[in-house]
C-alpha cells in the first residue's frame, strides 16, 4: 500500500513540523539550536526547570507540551530517533536558572543511551540535575523488572505533575520525589488494530490481519504478545482496565487518573466509547476516576488503536494535575 501523507522532502520533516509548531504558538514557545523547543518564559523562571527529549513523529508529544507549568525545553530527535547527548547537555545548561533541572527520559534504548551519556557529562561538569525515567508499559515486563518496561504516554502526565511542583517553588529533590512517586504508581497498556508507516521511508511498522487486534503493541510497532481476534469496546476496555488495576495494585475505594490516548487513526468517537466502558468497569470495583484525559497526547503516525493509562492518585497529585499550565496541547 502506498504511503499517502501531506509532506515535502522526507529528510526535512522534523525541521518543518517544529517550524510549524513555533509559528502556531508564538506566545508559548520558541525554537533554539539543535531542534530545541523552548518555553518562551524560561528566561524569567526562578524555579526548578524541566528538560526532556525524544524523537519526533509522535505529535503532539513531546514538543507540544512545552510551556509554563510543564516542560521548559524539549530536545527533539529525528523521526522515532533520540537526539544526541551534546544537545541535551546544552539544553540542561540553558534551562538551569540556579535551582537545578529535572531531566525526564522515556525508557527506550536510544533515549536511555542519550540519557545516561547526558548524565555522565552533567556530573563531570558539576551541573545540578536529577533524572527520572518513565517506564510504565505493563505488556513487555513485570513490575519487578520495571527497568525493562517501555515509556509510553505516561511521560505527559509526569511532566504535568513535575511542572506544577516546580511552579510551587519546591526544591529539585522535592520535585524529583513527587515525579518519581507518580511514575512509580502508573501503568499503561496499548492496543493496536492497524500499524503505522514510517513517514520518511514508507516502511510498515506492524501488520495486523483484518479481524485482529494486538494488546501490548509498543510505540514503534514492537510486538506485545497479545494478538487476538477483534473485540468490542466494552470487552477491550475491561481487559485493559483489569490488567492496569492488577499491575498497580489499586484497591477498592482508591482514586485514579485515567487517560485514553488515541494512537493517531482512532476516532474520538471510539476513544470516548472506550473511556465510558473503562469508567464503568472501575466503578464496579469501587475505584473512582478523579482525573482524566481523552484524546491524542502521544501518537504513532496513522496507527489505529489507543493507549490506556492509569495512575494512583491522592490529594497532592490531584492538586498538581489541576494546577494551571499553558502549552500548545494542554491548557489548564
Amino acid at each position: 500500500m502506498q504511503m499517502k501523507k501531506f509532506i515535502n522532502d522526507p529528510d526535512n520533516l522534523t525541521t518543518e513540523l517544529l517550524e510549524g509548531l513555533a509559528l502556531a504558538n508564538p506566545d508559548i514557545l520558541e525554537l533554539g539550536e539543535d531542534n530545541m523547543v523552548i518555553n518562551k518564559k524560561l528566561a524569567e523562571a526562578d524555579r526548578v526547570t524541566i528538560v526532556t527529549q525524544g524523537g519526533s513523529g509522535h505529535e503532539p508529544a513531546i514538543e507540544g507540551f512545552v510551556g509554563e507549568g510543564m516542560v521548559d525545553i524539549d530536545v527533539v530527535g529525528d523521526i522515532f530517533a533520540a537526539p544526541g547527548p551534546a544537545a541535551c547537555v546544552d539544553a540542561i545548561k540553558l534551562a538551569d536558572k540556579g535551582k537545578g533541572v529535572l531531566y525526564i527520559v522515556l525508557n527506550h534504548a536510544g533515549d536511555m543511551l542519550t540519557g545516561n551519556m547526558t548524565m555522565k557529562q552533567c556530573k563531570k561538569q558539576g551541573l545540578n540535575v536529577v533524572k527520572v525515567v518513565t517506564q510504565e508499559d505493563v505488556s513487555n515486563a513485570p513490575r519487578e523488572n520495571a527497568d525493562d518496561r517501555r515509556g509510553l504516554v505516561g511521560c505527559i502526565p509526569t511532566y504535568k505533575i513535575a511542572g506544577a511542583a516546580a511552579a510551587e517553588g519546591r526544591s529539585l529533590e522535592e520535585v524529583a520525589a513527587v515525579a518519581q512517586r507518580f511514575a512509580d504508581n502508573m501503568a499503561t497498556l496499548a492496543v493496536a488494530v492497524r500499524g503505522a508507516t514510517h513517514p520518511q521511508t514508507g516502511t510498515l511498522l506492524a501488520e495486523l490481519g483484518d479481524d485482529e487486534m494486538e494488546i501490548g503493541m509498543g510505540q514503534h510497532g514492537e510486538e506485545g504478545g497479545g494478538r487476538q481476534p477483534m473485540k468490542s469496546a466494552d470487552e477491550t476496555a475491561a481487559i485493559m482496565v483489569n490488567a492496569l488495576v492488577k499491575d498497580i495494585g489499586i484497591e477498592p475505594g482508591e482514586k485514579v487518573m485515567l487517560i485514553v490516548n488515541g494512537s493517531g487513526a482512532t476516532t474520538l468517537m471510539e476513544q470516548l466509547i472506550v473511556y465510558r466502558a473503562a469508567v464503568k468497569e472501575l466503578a464496579k470495583q469501587d475505584i473512582e476516576v478523579v482525573a482524566n484525559f481523552v484524546g491524542e497526547m502521544l501518537t504513532v503516525q496513522e496507527q489505529a488503536g489507543f493507549q490506556m493509562f492509569m495512575a494512583r492518585m491522592d490529594d497532592e497529585l490531584l492538586r498538581l494535575w489541576n494546577a494551571p499550565c499553558t502549552t500548545p496541547y494542554l491548557k489548564k
